[in-house]
């Protein structure tokens, strides 16, 4: 097998290591974070931070995710309250950090991407707590503020710490020179963290005890939303000419804040959805990848 295939099917081997080694590869869940800092690391110190400024396509697309949210969890709530908000923390769960690197391997914008990042993590440390008290329904009463102040923390050192290392960088050029030279690494940096983020999932839904219709309601209901982000991230980005920015942005989820969010904030059933989302955009990002390596 050559480098160049093993390059093409780097995520699709990533999913079936983490699913096979779960029980070896799920101890390393500890190095996430460490591994998510670096990535970004490298993955920002090579965009240029002059083009990293709003748009009315970032406008559009905040708007979509957080209407697209509300719609779904009332849409779903009258059949199924697990259901909806497990439904729901996958749409408005803000895009994924790794996003810019798989847009870069895609070949598309990364400043774009990186920049909504940054709006989208900041727009739902404010977002969720102000609807939390009305779609828990069940959950763990927590005040706006200490919601707040959570998700906070969760964001500032692993998003905004290495874009600011970066940025700081740029003052020592031999240094950044060579972390630029480098920066390729964070592809495989990723794929080395999605194994164990594969590992930990695969072991929740091995474990897992109870395969009732609200399990089945969410892989279904998390796999149809994952799909119509994308296709709806493409489809408003394409007149601004971020036809695979725009895509990411709405279909590329932190999937890792999603299961925190539903485990400690919502029935742990509900973390089954988000579970569910990483395989199928794991899946999805695959065969872009594929499809881009192919025509070389």
């Amino acid at each position: 097998m050559t480098f160049k295939t093993v390059k093409k099917y780097t995520l699709p081997i990533a999913i079936i290591v983490g699913i096979i080694g779960y029980r070896w590869f799920g101890v390393l869940n500890f190095l996430t974070p460490y591994l998510i800092f670096t990535m970004l690391f490298f993955t920002f110190s090579k965009i240029d931070f002059s083009a990293l400024r709003p748009s009315w396509l970032h406008l559009w697309l905040i708007l979509i995710q957080l209407v697209l949210s509300i719609t779904v969890f009332y849409l779903l709530r009258t059949f199924d309250v697990v259901v909806a908000q497990g439904v729901m923390i996958c749409v408005f769960c803000p895009t994924a950090t790794a996003a810019a690197v798989i847009t870069q391997k895609l070949r598309g914008n990364v400043e774009f991407i990186a920049s909504y990042t940054l709006y989208i993590n900041i727009v739902m440390a404010v977002f969720i707590p102000l609807i939390y008290p009305v779609v828990r329904q069940g959950g763990a009463a927590i005040s706006f503020f200490s919601l707040f102040i959570r998700i906070f923390s969760m964001i500032f050192p692993l998003l905004i710490c290495p874009f600011l290392l970066a940025f700081a960088l740029r003052f020592f050029p031999k240094i950044h020179g060579l972390v630029v030279k480098n920066s390729g690494l964070a592809f495989y940096i990723w794929a080395f963290a999605l194994v164990i983020v594969i590992a930990k999932i695969s072991k929740y839904f091995i474990e897992y005890k109870s395969i009732d219709s609200s399990v089945i309601m969410l892989l279904v209901g998390s796999l149809f939303v994952c799909l119509l982000q994308f296709f709806v991230g493409k489809i408003v980005g394409k007149p601004y000419n971020q036809l695979i920015a725009g895509g990411q942005s709405l279909g590329q989820k932190n999937t890792i804040f999603a299961i925190w969010l539903a485990n400690n904030y919502f029935n742990p059933v509900v973390a089954v959805g988000a579970g569910a989302y990483i395989i199928w955009q794991t899946i999805f990002n695959s065969i872009q990848i594929y499809m881009v390596e192919s025509k070389g």
